[in-house]
């Protein structure tokens, strides 16, 4: 056991030496993207302990779980940049699946309350505030972020804490909107059937095609999917207006997302969701563990 843990230990100095340019700024961003977590994991449970009123306490898990997602993706811009678009979809597929079994109820997505109201399972003024929960969350976050960069702790973060932002929308206007939309209503076709059939591993299965979408949509919107999270991490940036943003990232998610609602009440695809096929083991990687 001894030799082993000299040869491993032998062998991270080795790969950390070879690799410090590399290797150190992942770990820095890793160890960031595990704080932040972290803190929003003990504050969820904090607001779980000490809110009685229900609606406060899910307003409350709405805006740590937006801070939470934002907080992380800014890390992850960093990670795309420097490691490349596949070590972003590995921290972001690993971060999905996180987030899925932590969240509980909360989305730290807009839409997801107005697919509620339209199916009668919310309210508007509900939504509006659960939507001002979650942007605030989402906007605060960058203060705690910026403070992380302007530690300079890596190469990677060297001065991007104060840096002006560039848009990701490398495409015309509305196919951006196109492309947000229909994304956005592939992912929540898949969510929904998911969690009808209840299959064993759909988490990760979930997961893995938002992450597929999202590294698809990269090189044209962003791939963002989520109208708090474009506006937290690129409302204002240099490359379009933001009345080309809202079209985008808000109008664009929204439209795939309420478009989502009717699609799937089809015929052709509620004849493959019957009740028999729902399976009886469970959706999460984990045995025994609901998400």
């Amino acid at each position: 056991m001894k030799f082993t843990i000299d040869v491993l230990g032998i062998f991270l100095k080795v790969v950390v030496r070879v690799n410090k340019v590399t290797f150190a700024p992942l770990v820095v961003s890793t160890l960031f993207i595990l704080l932040t977590s972290l803190l929003a994991h003990c504050a969820r449970r904090l607001v779980q302990k000490l809110v009685k009123e229900s609606f406060i306490r899910v307003l409350l898990e709405e805006a740590i779980a937006a801070a939470e997602l934002c907080g992380c993706c800014f890390e992850l811009i960093i990670v795309a940049d420097n490691f490349g678009v596949g070590t972003y979809a590995i921290f972001l597929f690993a971060l999905t699946i996180w987030w899925s079994l932590n969240w509980g109820e909360a989305t730290a997505c807009p839409y997801t309350h107005i697919e509620d109201i339209i199916e009668g399972k919310g309210d508007v003024r509900k939504a509006l505030l659960k939507t001002w929960a979650e942007l605030a969350g989402g906007l605060l976050v960058f203060k705690y972020v910026q403070m992380y960069w302007a530690l300079e702790i890596s190469e990677t973060h060297k001065d991007k804490a104060f840096e002006d932002c560039k848009a990701d929308l490398q495409v015309p206007v509305l196919y951006g909107a196109a492309v947000e939309g229909i994304a956005t209503c592939l992912c929540r076709l898949a969510s929904k059937s998911l969690g009808d059939l209840n299959p064993r591993f759909a988490t990760a299965i979930d997961s893995f095609i938002g992450t597929s979408l999202v590294v698809a949509a990269f090189e044209y919107s962003g791939g963002y999917f989520n109208p708090v999270l474009a506006t937290s991490l690129k409302a204002g940036c240099d490359g379009h207006t933001l009345l080309e943003h809202a079209v985008v990232y808000w109008i664009g998610a929204c439209a795939g997302s309420i478009l989502s609602v009717y699609v799937y009440k089809l015929p052709a695809i509620q004849k493959y969701l019957a009740p028999s096929n729902t399976a009886a083991n469970g959706d999460s990687i984990w045995d025994n563990k609901e998400d």
